[in-house]
């Protein structure tokens, strides 16, 4: 798609003032700003760099595409003048592709555009990137598939994979970063920062268990530098300093970039309990805690759920042969952003909890738990039911659709598994149970009322064990990642677009055959505030 741009051509006849001491002559007059630009390449043969030197203030961009009608555009970058160079990174390209660049600075007279470059992608790495195939089962013209690209989180420890990347809605890779997966190394979060980088926790199979070993935070920008990094040992330093009463252990699941350039972590922390409900003798528990980093990562606030949770309320056993009872399971994160607090849903207790934050002045209270045996009474379609099945069930990836007042609207991938499914309390799972089942749903949760209401769901005719995601798109679209599902076993993730309809008709999906998506949706772009279209 052709990207419209008002391109102003700049004379004498229309510079009035001396606006860019660096282009005036003595007596000559106003001389026009001048730019010049080259295009090299970056330790990731898919990323460019574009150094750009402007005579002008402004702010500095690149469209670039396959041909010269280029289609996709990078964030403004602030270029100071004076001849001075700003690098701007190039990313969102498939391998071994030749594309045309076009770069620009908007200065406060008018745009300049340089000429045309062109940069050759190079190969994608000798580690493969996950087998993919890309349908569209039910193109519909009414709700046709939402713009973007796809964010692929894959969690595969041990398999020496690219685990963390992004696609084109083709599923070409356009963006890769190596963790270290022939190490043992595997992402447990990708996020986009509104800094333009990107940010993961890096988790090791080596550990072997989330309740030990060690773990890394760190943010890289386009190219695969390292800005900076944090492991939990420097973590614990920083929280121990601070006078907090717990050790973080492991960085897992989900972290949470805030606008504000803060970071909150999901971290495991450690705990002994004796004869608990079931549990006789002394185990350790294994519980979850958030720590919100400031700009410079500095623990400024936190929250233990040992503090505020029932460790006699465990909905997942003790396993064979071990002394680690993983309580409370945390795998998501959300900001509430109209009164900004935070949403962690816990898989091991089947609640969505909303925390008192308070954008970092909260006091750390639960105030609801929403799921079965919460705070809130459920209606289906506005409907009242005491059905338990109803609910979630060991979930993944709360995501806010829209807050108006006391409603919320709230996205939910229901795993199901251990799912309630009679008053009785009786659950699914193998015969003569009934068989488990995995959903997508939207919620309206009233804050007002404590009511849930079930606003949509769908069932894909899948169970997905573990991991999963879901959002509303922008276009009403809903979007889900099935992962690991257990029928048919020919594949191993699956991502729908759907219309969000009471027949729901898939217009877009993502089959994996041999990694498991553990996250895998859509995003604008690769650059904040940019949206592409393709």
């Amino acid at each position: 798609m052709k990207l419209i741009r008002l391109r102003m051509v700049l004379s004498l006849a229309v510079l009035t003032l001396c606006g860019f001491t660096v282009a005036c002559g003595g007596g000559g007059g106003p001389v026009s700003p001048t730019m010049t630009a080259a295009v090299a390449q970056t330790q990731n043969p898919l990323v460019a760099q574009v150094s750009i030197v402007s005579s002008c203030e402004g702010t500095a961009s690149v469209e670039f595409g396959p041909d010269l009608s280029y289609g996709r555009i990078t964030s403004p970058y602030p270029v100071n003048g004076g001849n001075q160079g700003v690098n701007v990174l190039v990313a969102g390209m498939r391998a071994s592709t030749t594309y045309h660049m076009l770069p620009s600075v908007q200065c406060a007279s008018g745009t300049l555009t340089g000429q045309d470059l062109t940069f050759q992608t190079g190969a994608l790495p000798p580690i493969p990137v996950p087998q993919m195939t890309v349908t569209r089962p039910s193109p519909s013209t009414s709700s046709p598939e939402n713009p973007g690209i796809e964010l692929v989180n894959v969690v595969a420890p041990g398999q020496n994979k690219i685990q963390a990347y992004f696609t084109d809605r083709d599923a070409n890779p356009i963006w890769y970063y190596d963790v270290g997966s022939a190490s043992g190394n595997y992402p447990f979060a990708v996020k986009l920062l509104p800094n333009g980088h990107v940010i993961l926790s890096i988790d090791s199979s080596s550990n072997g268990s989330i309740s030990s070993g060690n773990s890394t935070l760190r943010e890289i920008d386009l190219a695969g530098n390292t800005i900076r990094e944090m492991d939990t040992a420097a973590l614990d330093q920083k929280t121990q300093a601070a006078g907090y009463d717990f050790t973080p252990t492991f960085y897992h699941h989900d972290v949470l970039p805030l606008d504000n350039g803060h970071v909150i972590v999901l971290v495991n922390t450690l705990k002994d309990f004796t004869d608990l409900t079931g549990l006789p003798g002394t185990i350790h528990v294994l519980g979850d805690a958030l720590i919100d980093l400031d700009s410079n990562w500095n623990p400024v606030w936190s929250w233990n759920g040992f503090d505020h949770l029932d460790v006699n309320r465990h909905l997942f056993g003790l396993p064979a042969g071990s002394d680690v009872l993983d309580w409370t399971h945390g795998n998501g994160l959300a900001y509430s952003a109209s009164d900004g607090n935070l949403l962690l849903s816990m898989r091991h207790q089947s609640w969505v909890l909303k925390i008192d934050y308070n954008n970092g002045t909260g006091t750390g209270n639960i105030l609801w738990r929403l799921g079965y045996q919460g705070d809130f009474a459920l209606t289906v379609g506005g409907v009242p039911t005491t059905d338990p099945s109803e609910w979630f069930s060991f979930q993944h990836f709360p995501s806010i659709v829209s807050q108006t007042g006391s409603q919320t609207t709230v996205a939910i991938w229901d795993n199901g598994d251990s799912r309630v499914v009679n008053t009785s309390g009786g659950e699914c799972g193998p015969p003569p149970s009934p068989a488990c089942y995995s959903r997508s749903t939207i919620f309206q949760v009233d804050e007002s009322a404590m009511v849930a209401d079930l606003l949509w769901d769908t069932l894909p005719g899948y169970f997905s064990i573990w991991g999963g995601s879901i959002n509303q798109l922008a276009n009403q679209n809903v979007e889900f990642d099935i992962n690991s599902p257990q029928t048919p076993t020919t594949i191993t993730s699956e991502v729908q677009e759907v219309t969000q309809t009471s027949s729901p008709q898939i217009v877009w999906q993502m089959v994996f055959s041999d990694s498991n998506a553990y996250r895998a949706y859509r995003v604008p772009s690769l650059y904040p505030g940019v949206a592409w279209q393709y």
